[in-house]
Parts: structure tokens; sequence; C-alpha cells
């Protein structure tokens, strides 16, 4: 039956409508259950104690629970490849870092798009690496370190958190930037490694400020520098890459939070608005400040900034994992 053309338009306005109706109907309603936050490492590291100090505290925003669930294996590839799997309602987000959302893609073959199958909601933090070194070493400066180890090429073993982690990466390019050659030892993450460097089984490791602030704190390694432009504030006396002699050479292990690709606007809205309103409060900031983090300023804790920055680091770490011929373990 033909409809009036009165009746016929104003069903045709109503319809248009309802996608509209149903968007603000979802933001203001959203969340009505748990969100789980997928860490793709094991229990205990930076990424999950990172991941529960957001969690606890986005629940608040959020007026629903966060659970942190870890999810690891593969170099973190596993757990990434749930968040990119899951349902784009914004009840399951992935918090992860430098090698999870970056290197792996010139390491794995990934069953997923690091860029195209997720949403950026948030940078979160930054933690600089620091260049340790067993306290017999015979070096007191990082200039001295770097002439030691020119003087001894392929002598000096540099411990690994496994096949391309960030210790690993960051050695590479220290390799590249400074023309020594170091032995890299794998271990099965970091904490084994760190143990070994404290007992002088090893010589260095370039590794993340969390992990070695407790050492430094104990005296029982030698720090050089941190690879930022700013000191770091937990530990003021060790300089930058700068001052020690080694400009501009930055690495930095950050952390973000995504969801999957397809997730509404209005939900990575409200997802952000959480991470921001986390990030402001004094008590989170102190809890990652103790873990060597820095906190990007507000105008960078955009979806857009999370985005522009993991493409540019992309297309600056992959030709370097690439060239070195990294493969999976």
């Amino acid at each position: 039956m033909k409809l009036p053309r009165r009746q016929f338009l104003h069903l045709a306005a109503c319809a248009a409508v309802l996608p509209a109706v149903s968007q603000i109907a979802r933001a203001q309603t959203y969340p009505t259950r748990p969100i789980a936050m997928i860490v793709p490492a094991s229990a205990g590291g930076p990424t999950d104690a990172i991941g529960r100090i957001m969690a606890q505290r986005m629940r608040v925003s959020l007026a629903q629970t966060v659970i942190v669930e870890d999810v690891s294996g593969a170099g973190g590839s596993i757990g990434v490849g749930r968040v990119a799997r899951s349902a784009p309602d914004g009840y399951t987000i992935g918090i992860g870092h430098w090698t999870h959302y970056v290197l792996n893609g010139a390491i794995y073959s990934l069953p997923y798009d690091l860029l195209k199958d997720f949403e950026p909601v948030a940078m979160i933090a930054t933690g600089p690496l620091v260049i340790v070194a067993k306290k017999a070493l015979p070096a007191n400066n990082l200039k001295e370190l770097v002439t030691w180890l020119k003087a001894n090429p392929g002598k000096a073993s540099a411990g690994t958190g496994g096949v391309g982690t960030p210790p690993h990466v960051a050695g590479l390019f220290f390799q590249k930037t400074t023309g020594s050659r170091l032995q890299f030892v794998p271990y099965r993450g970091t904490g084994p490694a760190m143990l070994d460097l404290v007992a002088g089984q090893i010589d260095v490791m370039l590794e993340q400020a969390s992990n070695v602030l407790p050492q430094l704190r104990g005296d029982t390694i030698r720090a050089y520098a941190v690879t930022a432009k700013t000191r770091i504030a937990s530990a003021p006396d060790i300089p930058t890459v700068d001052e020690a002699g080694l400009p501009e050479f930055y690495i930095s292990v950050w952390h973000g939070l995504w969801a999957p690709k397809g997730t509404p606007r209005d939900v990575i809205a409200k997802l952000n608005a959480a991470v921001v309103d986390a990030l402001a409060d004094p008590a989170v900031r102190s809890k990652l400040a103790e873990l060597g983090q820095e906190l990007p300023p507000r105008e960078q804790q955009t979806p857009e900034a999370l985005g522009a920055y993991q493409r540019a680091e992309i297309e600056k770490w992959w030709p370097i994992v690439k060239e070195a011929g990294i493969k999976p373990e």
C-alpha cells in the first residue's frame, strides 16, 4: 500500500534520527557491566603494575569495575590479538607498550594490523631506559663505558628479556650508535637478567627505569644515563644521555590504551576521559612516578596523539629491527 507523502516523509525523518538517538543512548548508558583490560604480559611486570594502577582509578570515572587480565606469550602478540578479535563495544580494551604495539609488527607475522585493527584511546606514560652495568665494570661514566666497550669488542655481555624485547632492541641501537659490539644474553624475562647483573654474571643492560630503580636504591648496580631528554624525577642523580655524552639517544618504553577497531567514538571518548581523569589524580601520578614513569602533557593524552605517535614509532623502529634480522625465538 502506498503511503501518503506526509506520512512517508515523517517516517523517513524518524529513520534518520534513530542512529543518532541510539548513539546518545549508548553514550549515556555505557558502561553497564565490567570492562576487561588485557595486559599482554605476565603478572608482576611493569605493564601489569601500570595497568592495575589505571584500572583501579578508571573505575571511579566509569562507575564500573575494570578487570585486569594478564594474557602473555609470543612477545605479547597473543594478548594483543585477543583485543583485536574482541567485540568493538568498549568492554574489552588493551594496555600495552612499545614492544606490543610497535616492535612486534617487525618481528612476528601477526594475524592483525597494528594500525588498522585498533582504535587508539590514550597515551598513558613513558618510561625511559637506564644504561646500567655491574658494579665491577671499569668505567665511571658513559664515555668511559663506550671507550671500554669499543676497546673490547664482543667481550661485554648484555642481558635482555629475550629476542626482540626492549633491552635487546635498545642494545642493538646502542651498538649502531656507538660503534661497539655486545654479546647479547637472552633470558626468560628481565627479572632473571637483572639478578645476574647484580651478581656480576653479565656486564651491562639497557632496562626500564621501573626495573632498575630498586637495585640502584640498594646500590647493587651502577647507572650511567637515562635515555630521555630530561632526568627522571624518581632518580634525579642519573644524567641524561645528552649530559653523559651520547646526544639524542632517546628510547622510551611508552604505554598506551587501545580498543578494537570499530569501537564507537562516544565509547572511545568515555574511555579517554577516564584515562585523563586518572592521570590528573595526584595519587596515580605519585604511583606512576615511583615506577619511573613520565606522564604526557594533557594535549598528548588524546586518541589522535597516541595514533600519530604510534605511527611515528613504527616508521622509526621497524627498519632498525628488520636490518638486525630479529626473528621470533
